[in-house]
């Protein structure tokens, strides 16, 4: 799948040397197809691009110096983190006139406030970095996420990324203090505030983040951090329906007073993906099950939390609800049930062409959306494979959808529309999101004007021409 062309002036010789000179040393790359591979693909190779040049600065100078020339030139820029998006938000477009602007160079904690729980960071830091710098002070920084060794901060802003702990702690915008960023005109924008609290007018972080790099770069960071928990439990659990794991949710934050940290659902049919692609992934049952949640609670005091959990699974299981559970006795066994987890994407991957959903729904309507969904997509396109799993806890799930196995994975690819106007379909009786964590970068550009307002849009639409009147920002991506 290509991404649409969005004409732009030509990019001249002079252009491309004032823009190498900006970048500075050892800041651009120019070359074919080969030397630039890796920012051109989308990882799961549904949208190529094409560019002659991906400029690395160093600085929040050097990233202003680009813009100013972009500005004058009416050249399209890019902004690219670790290019892990699954929404093509990260990719240009097929013109070659627009220039990748990747922030892997700036990779540096500025600064740790262990009494503020604050930490500055450059937008290039990946999330892993920022974790162990975190865990260093002896602090959390709570977002998790598969692709957390690549990813990197500013696009996991830039698309208000959720991962596995949103229901305790919230999406990555409500981890983020501060911004700093370089608007459309080239101007630096610093707001590196680590204040909790600060009503003096519109909330530009907030607007920026989750923008997709459609108003301006993101160069650095200020994150909110929380105490490292002292005592985590996880128990990976098998539930009756998803309607029972709902049940086991409000029973497990009220008997434990809200510590449950990530509550993840998977069906059978994703666990058994994993189980074939993976030789380390074994099944903690003796008896298979359809349903099941990956539980974990953390607290910063340690020798009660076993006991609690004990308590609400018990309940749940004299309740019906639960028919199975293991619970983890060491940290390998612990890691070992979250891969089961966290290889499912994957898993699907190496099974063959898949179209994928990121959705959410109210919490209480999650299985009215997983049995519907299912029954429609199954009687619209027989053999196809549901796999759904996810964030149960704040009613995100990938329903994601395997290619019939004797289907042709082009032809499958090429129903994906007509899976969305099904899915989607669904989750919008149900009040829901097409997009909960992912984003609408290229793939969602146009269904999102079937789902949301024509205020919304106009308002989005009318905020993109007042910052970047040019459009030289990410063009043809989320409005």
């Amino acid at each position: 799948m290509d991404t649409q062309t969005h004409t732009s002036p030509a990019l001249t010789p002079d252009v491309i040397d004032r823009f190498i000179e900006a970048a500075g040393p050892g800041g651009a790359l120019v070359g074919g197809r080969d030397d630039l591979e890796k920012y051109l693909v989308e990882w799961r190779g549904l949208y190529r691009g094409e560019t002659p040049l991906v400029l690395r600065p160093g600085s929040v100078e050097a990233v202003s110096a680009i813009v100013k020339i972009a500005a004058e030139t009416g050249t399209p820029l890019v902004p690219q983190g670790g290019n892990t998006g699954l929404v093509g938000g990260q990719i240009p477009d097929a013109s070659g006139g627009q220039v990748i602007v990747s922030l892997e160079r700036m990779n540096k904690v500025r600064a740790v406030d262990a009494l503020n729980n604050a930490m500055v960071v450059d937008a290039g830091c990946t999330l892993q970095s920022i974790q162990d710098a975190a865990s260093e002070i002896d602090r959390l920084f709570p977002l998790s996420l598969a692709s957390e060794g690549s990813c990197q901060v500013g696009g996991v802003i830039s698309t208000n990324a959720g991962g596995t702990a949103v229901l305790r702690y919230g999406s990555m915008r409500d981890l983020v203090l501060g911004l700093e960023a370089v608007l459309p005109n080239g101007e630096i924008w610093n707001g590196l505030t680590s204040l909790r609290k600060d009503n003096t007018g519109y909330d530009l972080m907030r607007l920026l983040a989750g923008a997709e790099g459609t108003l301006g770069i993101i160069t650095g960071a200020v994150l909110k951090l929380y105490p490292a928990p002292k005592a985590t439990e996880t128990a990976f659990v098998a539930v009756r329906d998803p309607q029972a794991a709902v049940e086991l949710l409000a029973r497990l934050q009220d008997v434990s007073g809200g510590l449950v940290a990530t509550f993840e659902i998977i069906k059978r049919s994703g666990f058994e993906l994993v189980l074939r692609h993976f030789e380390d992934a074994a099944d903690p049952f003796s008896d298979p099950h359809q349903w099941y949640v990956l539980v974990e609670l953390t607290a910063g005091t340690d020798g009660w939390l076993r006991g609690v959990l004990e308590q609400g699974l018990g309940g749940a299981m004299e309740a019906g609800l639960v028919l199975d559970a293991v619970l983890a006795e060491s940290e390998t066994q612990r890691q070992a049930l979250w891969a089961l987890r966290e290889n499912m994407s994957e898993a699907q991957k190496l099974e063959g062409a898949s179209i994928k959903h990121d959705v959410s729904v109210p919490v209480s309507r999650v299985p009215d959306f997983l049995d519907q969904a299912t029954r429609d997509v199954e009687a619209a396109m027989p053999g196809i494979r549901p796999v759904p799993f996810g964030h149960i806890g704040d009613g995100n799930i990938h329903f994601n959808l395997s290619q019939p196995v004797e289907m042709d994975p082009q032809a499958f690819i090429g129903q994906w529309q007509a899976m969305n106007d099904i899915v989607h379909g669904v989750v919008a009786r149900l009040n829901g999101s097409i997009s909960a964590e992912h984003g609408i970068g290229t793939l969602k550009r146009e269904e999102i004007t079937r789902y949301k307002s024509d205020v919304a849009l106009g308002a989005m639409r009318a905020i993109k021409q007042a910052l970047d009147p040019k459009g030289i920002m990410n063009p043809g991506k989320l409005v």
